[in-house]
């Protein structure tokens, strides 16, 4: 997977930006509806209505078909009718050439392209793009994270911004002159994170929630795969660990972040306080 770096545009222009997508984060997505239309078992909802789904069903489908994940925390009604009847829902992503993930313990599930027996491709309705160099460094930040918070107990694992950036920094390139340019970017990569659902937004604007959603949707090896394309691009130039091989290393510090698909070694580099696009 190829890592994409954002265009130079207008600071101004990307702080607008940047306001645009965290304010579209801040909106609730599990919506209040009209309870008669939740309880309503009947599968003819509107005149010429053929689909065989009831109201709670189809609408659990279309959620998951518009989110990039749903969970128990941010979509409880539609979560709960996703687990009550997870095969039906199933079946019409099927339809569609996609495929259902369902991690119970984590309470979170999501669609995925599904991949031919043939190797084939399906026509896709999905849109794919590649993580920029600064949002897969964010990522492996809060994988880091997420694994040590919750190993060390804790329910739920907060970070705060200015931790972000200054992780993404501690791998700029020795010869790297615009700072204020990586500033920027590394701070738009977190506006991208959160428009994705991937932190979650709290009472200050500085400070944001991991959602468990990162392990799950960013898999050890998508994960290996976007730093190798990371090392990559930027000629293995970089100030944190000399080889990506390291984030994976499964002889932990028991004091340090627990686990090798957490990124132990990167996670220790600016100090710790966390498909489709």
């Amino acid at each position: 997977m190829s890592v994409d770096t954002h265009p130079e545009i207008d600071g101004q222009i990307e702080a607008e930006i940047e306001a645009e997508i965290e304010a579209e984060a801040e909106v609730d997505v599990d919506v209040d509806v009209d309870d008669e239309l939740l309880l309503d078992d009947s599968v003819s909802l509107f005149e010429g209505d053929e689909g065989g789904l009831e109201y709670a069903q189809r609408r659990a489908l279309v959620t998951l078909l518009k989110q990039r994940f749903i969970s128990a925390r941010t979509h409880p009604r539609d979560w709960t009718v996703l687990v009550e009847h997870e095969r039906l829902i199933r079946s019409r992503l099927n339809d569609l050439f996609l495929d259902l993930q369902v991690d119970r313990a984590r309470e979170v599930a999501w669609k995925r392209q599904a991949t031919s027996e043939t190797g084939s491709r399906f026509p896709t309705m999905l849109y794919d793009a590649a993580w920029s160099r600064e949002e897969t460094l964010v990522l492996v930040h809060l994988r880091d994270r997420l694994r040590a918070g919750l190993a060390s107990g804790d329910a739920r694992v907060f970070v705060d911004r200015e931790d972000i950036v200054g992780y993404v920094a501690s791998f700029r390139p020795a010869h790297a002159t615009d700072v204020a340019g990586d500033d920027r970017r590394a701070r738009n990569a977190v506006a991208s994170v959160v428009k994705a659902g991937l932190l979650i937004p709290t009472g200050t604007d500085e400070r944001f929630e991991i959602s468990e959603a990162v392990e799950p949707l960013i898999p050890l090896e998508l994960l290996q795969e976007l730093l190798e394309a990371l090392v990559a691009a930027n000629n293995s130039e970089v100030t944190g660990p000399e080889e990506p091989a390291d984030l994976f290393d499964d002889d932990t510090d028991p004091d340090g972040p627990v686990d090798a698909t957490a990124g132990s070694t990167a996670g220790s580099t600016a100090g710790s306080t966390a498909g489709e696009r």
